[in-house]
């Protein structure tokens, strides 16, 4: 006997919410469920991690996800520019800008996050850009002047981004970072300096220790200049924020969802909130409050839901992997385990070659046996071979498995080796 299908309602069409539709629909060989994702962006999802590449050359419908299997599927309904206001749990019903009312037999929230912008004066000024949608690229790309400056608050992982997306643009890019060195919570000092000076010698010009503390207007009324809290004065047209993203989670206090700490919609190890008919996942789900700003959290919570959503083996979202393997500007940077040695008694391994302009360092058991993470920069293709042996013991001694070859090419020869 053939049941009408129940009705999940996802908000959001990012990659996240993307990823829990996609899982859902492979697995759902009865069609127990029809979904209906209520997207705030007029285009469907797309791959925001490769944002960048919209300035290379790729066209938007090269970065969507959605196929035309997806698109054509009768148990997926996806509404574009259908932002969501509100929800009502006891009706079960969500309600989009235009007034339109949506009823679920199950809810997931996955609204991604916004950009950071912080509060200093003339932050709001004409010439002031975040870098999250292809809109964004779009404003910057109308912006730029071939040769003029330009000011990317950040650097971190967006930062660099951003400040790479300037270059594609012939714009000559000051980073400003407030921590003491570039993308703090990946790399260490060490992978810090390598990096630092490789992106130096791509024509950035990095400003770390200092934050902005004014974007000052000229006489048209654009951004023409910013001060750092150093005294420093960078002449610019062009501001770009990317210093981090918050949860979106507005959507909480009118449905009376509890919230974490920090932000996001608080939810359990099994991304479920206080309504066992509410979940969230991504960069809005804040999981036993804490909140996460990768993609492959997310994807390991959408997975997660759509299993339970199917009835099918769940496993608890623990100890997630955070692993970090980059290319910026050129550079490859990678990250992964206890990349800054924080357990107790861990013992740093580093060769460093100060010529060829590379960093490796693996953290280790307070016996030396056991790896538990490490950072690389420069040169990462040693990568897939330690994250694999994450939380194993060593197969050979550390020099060896940083001078064995990768996937991606042959093996490094190492000038300077410094133990600590």
């Amino acid at each position: 006997m053939n049941r009408t299908p129940r009705t999940l309602v996802v908000v959001g069409h990012g990659m996240t919410g993307h990823r829990l539709v996609e899982h859902l629909r492979a697995h759902d060989r009865h069609g127990t469920w029809r979904v209906v994702i209520l997207a705030e962006e007029p285009r469907p999802a797309y791959n925001r991690v490769a944002l960048s590449s919209y300035l290379e050359g790729r066209s938007a419908a090269d970065l969507t996800l959605a196929g035309p299997g997806f698109l054509t599927d009768p148990l997926v309904e996806l509404r574009t520019a259908a932002p969501v206001t509100g929800i009502d749990r006891r009706a079960r019903t969500v309600t989009t800008a235009d007034g339109t009312l949506t009823r679920y037999d199950a809810l997931v929230l996955a609204t991604g996050s916004r950009p950071f912008v912080p509060p200093v004066p003339g932050h709001g000024l004409p010439g002031c850009f975040v870098y999250r949608t292809f809109d964004d690229l779009d404003a910057l790309r109308e912006a730029a002047r071939e040769g003029g400056p330009g000011v990317v608050v950040g650097g971190g992982l967006l930062g660099l981004e951003a400040a790479n997306a300037l270059r594609l643009l012939g714009v000559r890019p000051h980073v400003v970072e407030l921590a003491p060195r570039l993308m703090p919570v990946q790399l260490d000092d060490g992978g810090a300096r390598v990096l630092t000076r490789l992106v130096t010698g791509l024509g950035l010009r990095v400003h770390c220790g200092t934050a902005v503390r004014e974007v000052h207007a000229t006489a048209d009324g654009r951004a023409g200049r910013v001060t750092l809290t150093d005294g420093t004065a960078l002449d610019t047209r062009l501001v770009v924020f990317s210093a981090g993203v918050r949860p979106r989670d507005e959507l909480a206090g009118p449905a009376a969802l509890a919230t974490g700490e920090r932000g996001g919609y608080l939810v359990d190890e099994l991304c479920r909130t206080a309504d066992p008919r509410v979940w969230a996942v991504g960069e809005c789900a804040a999981v036993r409050g804490r909140t996460y700003g990768l993609v492959a959290p997310g994807y390991r919570m959408a997975e997660l839901v759509a299993d339970q959503l199917l009835g099918r083996p769940a496993t608890p979202f623990t100890d997630p992997d955070t692993a970090t393997k980059l290319k910026l500007l050129g550079v490859d940077v990678a990250s992964f385990g206890d990349a800054h040695a924080e357990t107790d008694g861990a013992l740093e391994y580093v060769l460093r070659d100060d010529t060829a302009g590379t960093y490796a360092k693996l953290v280790l058991d307070p016996e030396g046996r056991v790896l538990r993470g490490g950072v690389l920069a420069g040169d990462a293709s040693a990568y897939r071979t330690l994250r694999a042996l994450t939380g194993r013991e060593l197969t050979a001694p550390p020099d060896r498995l940083l001078s064995a070859p990768g996937p991606g090419g042959p093996p490094r020869r190492t000038r300077a080796a410094d133990a600590a």
